[in-house]
């Protein structure tokens, strides 16, 4: 990393050292990147405002010698204020940032960033939660490498727009069954979400009925 690095940047998770400074673990353009705010905890502090949970932010990183970078600007660009009064999308918003911290350890993909900022501005406008959850579980899912089988089913062949399917966790693809309940309608709309920006996707009309399936599909991949 350059000395002084300017970027976009998310709060991924924040921890308090000493009497007043704060660890910081960012997500940004650039990757994960851990830096300390130091003195940020007192009452006057002018980067507080800059690097709080659920903030788009402008911020500046000096890496010296230490093992953190130093935080020497933290800009406020846009609050999410809306995710942290509603439980439901302070829930769903603290998973996103938790799977991404998770993720952006062993792989440093410039999509953690996109996932993260297009999830929260979603989430923030009052788009479907679920929707929001299955699209950005299915896409993690594509950034770490994990297969996402929605072209064939578990025994090779081409899926079918005239056949219904269930999910099988083990094989991780679908099985059909008749009167499974992913067809060609949850099938297209999953295609989508692995293909298309989050705000494409949330355009789509009558996807309630879909998500439940799609969700649970999405909630299986990597797991078997």
């Amino acid at each position: 990393m350059p000395r002084d690095l300017r970027t976009k940047a998310l709060v991924l998770r924040r921890t308090n050292y000493g009497e007043a400074n704060r660890i910081l673990a960012f997500i940004t353009p650039e990757g994960k990147i851990s830096a300390m705010a130091k003195s940020v905890r007192k009452e006057k502090s002018k980067l507080a405002g800059g690097i709080e949970l659920f903030c788009l932010s402008d911020v500046v990183i000096h890496q010296g010698k230490d093992e953190f970078g130093i935080v020497t600007s933290a800009k406020l660009l846009k609050y999410y204020q809306n995710i942290v009064t509603d439980l439901q999308k302070l829930e769903l918003g603290s998973m996103i940032l938790k799977k991404i911290n998770q993720a952006a350890e062993s792989i440093n993909s410039p999509e953690f960033f996109s996932l993260t900022e297009q999830s929260l501005e979603a989430i923030d406008k009052n788009c479907n939660l679920a929707l929001i959850e299955s699209w950005f579980l299915l896409n993690l899912a594509r950034v770490k490498g994990d297969v996402l089988n929605i072209h064939r089913d578990v025994s090779g062949d081409k899926l079918e727009e005239d056949q219904t399917y269930v999910w099988n966790s083990i094989e991780e693809a679908l099985e059909p069954r008749i009167g499974g309940n992913i067809g060609v309608n949850e099938i297209k709309l999953m295609r989508l979400m692995v293909s298309s920006k989050l705000e494409i996707v949330t355009k789509v009309k009558d996807t309630e009925g879909m998500l439940p399936s799609i969700l649970f599909v999405a909630k299986s991949i990597g797991k078997a």
